[in-house]
Order: structure tokens, then C-alpha cells, then sequence
């Protein structure tokens, strides 16, 4: 299954969010720091309501530290960005992907983007939008990944 990766994420809600998506697709969150924020935030806590338990989540204190962790597990670095060099649609995901996502002010830096095995984005049709909400986009990355994986949940009764 993919995984999902927020390197230095600054605004709690958001990352809130995107662990109460990745409890819901039993997808493993990876938070790489520095953190804007503490864990322990009430923001972050309210926006994933009481699905913290659900969430396989993984702290990296650093990007070095993240790199070698998922050196060692394999897999391709898909850095998510409006830089990107293609559209995520277009894009074919493979089991072992790891989907990363930048701050919500920075997006990946330069360096993190060469360290990807591939940039993508998500298209947009308002040049004037710089780009979406980072939980929103996170979504949208996951979805298609799973949605073409066959890996999408079953719907609950």
C-alpha cells in the first residue's frame, strides 16, 4: 500500500485531517520534522477526531532521517508539487509508492523534489490559484493511488 509522507508540516488542522484520510484508507502516515506544530496540539487532536488510534503514523526527526528509513523499505519517492512533471493522473502508482507533500508555505524544497523518482501535480484551471489546501491534495494523491492499486475501501454498511 502507498504511503503517505508530510515533510515539515506547519498548520495542525491540516495534518488532522490527512490522518483522519489516511485512518479511513488504513494508509501509514509518515511526518517528517521539523514540525510546525507539537503532537500534542488540540487543533491537530480535534481535526482527527478520535481516529488517532487508526492512524499507523511514523515520526522522522529530519528529511535525512526519512530517506534512509525509506531507502531501506524501497519503493519510489513521488514528490507532489505545482512543479511536478506530470499530471498525477496520467501517472501509473505501484504498491510500494511513497506520496510526499511539502508544507503548506514551502511545498518540497529544490533539493527534496531531485531527491524524488518522480515530481507530479495536480492540474488546476485558475492560473491565479498558487494551489490547493494540503489535506485536499494529499486526498487527491491518495485516492488515484488507490483507485488504481484496486485498493480503494470497501464501503461500510
Amino acid at each position: 500500500m502507498p504511503q503517505v509522507v508530510l515533510v515539515n508540516p506547519l498548520i495542525p488542522p491540516n495534518t488532522g485531517n490527512i490522518a483522519r484520510t489516511c485512518a479511513a484508507t488504513g494508509t501509514g502516515l509518515h511526518l517528517v520534522g521539523p514540525l510546525g506544530f507539537e503532537l500534542s496540539d488540540r487543533y491537530l487532536k480535534r481535526a482527527g477526531l478520535d481516529y488517532w488510534p487508526y492512524v499507523d503514523l511514523q515520526l522522522h526527526d529530519q528529511w535525512e532521517d526519512f530517506v534512509t528509513y525509506q531507502s531501506q523499505k524501497g519503493g519510489r519517492r513521488l514528490g507532489f508539487s505545482t512543479s511536478g512533471e506530470l499530471n498525477y493522473i496520467e501517472f501509473k502508482f505501484l504498491e510500494n509508492d511513497w506520496l510526499l507533500f511539502g508544507s503548506e508555505t514551502e511545498g518540497l524544497s529544490k533539493a527534496m523534489l531531485a531527491a524524488c523518482h518522480q515530481t507530479l501535480y495536480i492540474p488546476m484551471a485558475q492560473p491565479g490559484v498558487r494551489s490547493l489546501n494540503l489535506s485536499v491534495s494529499t486526498a487527491i494523491g491518495l485516492f488515484e493511488a488507490l483507485r488504481q492499486l484496486g485498493q480503494l475501501p470497501a464501503r461500510q454498511p
